[in-house]
């Protein structure tokens, strides 16, 4: 039987062999992509001199979007294949800054040095409980002192998930592996918070980002969807529903 790292690997192959790239410069995925650019610098305080470590980074498309505002970036993702893209755009883009790396992300850690941000978009809900569990610890690890980790990853109350499986089953199954699962906003951010960090989570919204992925082609309907979600997310109880949530993570200064 292959193991659950072994399955990933494959589905991610297979994704990244043409249908990725294709949908990824969809008009709305990229909307999507330059407000979560934008969101990260917001929310982080990254600036010119930031060293930035994205994990499970896939093409490179959104630390692209990001590279004109850090220092450095190294991304990290499972799929060799997602690796060539990434760096055969990053140097059609002549983005002298970036730099993208093939394999296992815990193994690939020690060599890699110090970080003032680390990213990890919708990754975190790949990793096994056990994996989970460890990864405040790792990531402590390369870490710079006060340094930030941020994440978004799907919530497992997510309103969208349960209106997707019923319109769209086979859509919504061919973006989701079959080890993945969504988390929880209070338990993940625990797991930070046991480790020492300085933890906040927010709601980052209900229809935007499911609309991107469905719909790829409406960039007005991705805009006018982020407009409202923008409401949404404020709103108490029903907040709780949100697809997406965010955690940002300060180490100790």
């Amino acid at each position: 039987m292959p193991t659950p790292l072994e399955r990933e690997l494959a589905y991610y192959e297979g994704l990244y062999s043409g249908f990725a790239q294709q949908h990824f410069a969809r008009p709305a995925v990229v909307a999507f992509r330059r407000y979560l650019a934008a969101r990260i610098v917001g929310q982080t305080g990254a600036h010119s001199r930031s060293r930035v470590l994205s994990l499970g980074c896939g093409i490179g498309d959104s630390e692209m979007l990001l590279a004109p505002h850090v220092g450095e970036i190294v991304g990290i993702d499972l799929s060799p294949k997602a690796i060539a893209q990434a760096r055969a755009d990053a140097g059609c883009a002549r983005l002298g800054n970036l730099r993208f790396l093939s394999g296992n992300w815990q193994e690939a850690l020690g060599a890699l040095g110090q970080f003032d941000l680390v990213l990890g978009v919708f990754f975190f809900h790949h990793l096994t409980d056990s994996e989970l569990e460890r990864a405040p610890g790792d990531l402590a690890q390369v870490l710079q002192p006060g340094g930030v980790i941020y994440a978004l990853e799907p919530s497992a109350r997510r309103l969208a998930g349960v209106v997707g499986k019923l319109l769209f089953p086979r859509l919504m199954k061919r973006y989701q592996t079959e080890d993945e699962r969504q988390l929880l906003a209070g338990p993940t951010g625990a797991l930070f918070q046991n480790a020492g960090y300085e933890v906040r989570t927010n709601w980052f919204d209900f229809a935007s980002t499911p609309l991107a992925g469905l719909l790829p082609g409406w960039r007005v309907g991705y805009r006018a969807a982020r407009l409202l979600d923008h409401a949404l997310v404020k709103v108490p109880l029903l907040n709780e529903w949100s697809a997406n949530f965010e955690l940002i993570a300060h180490g100790a200064g």
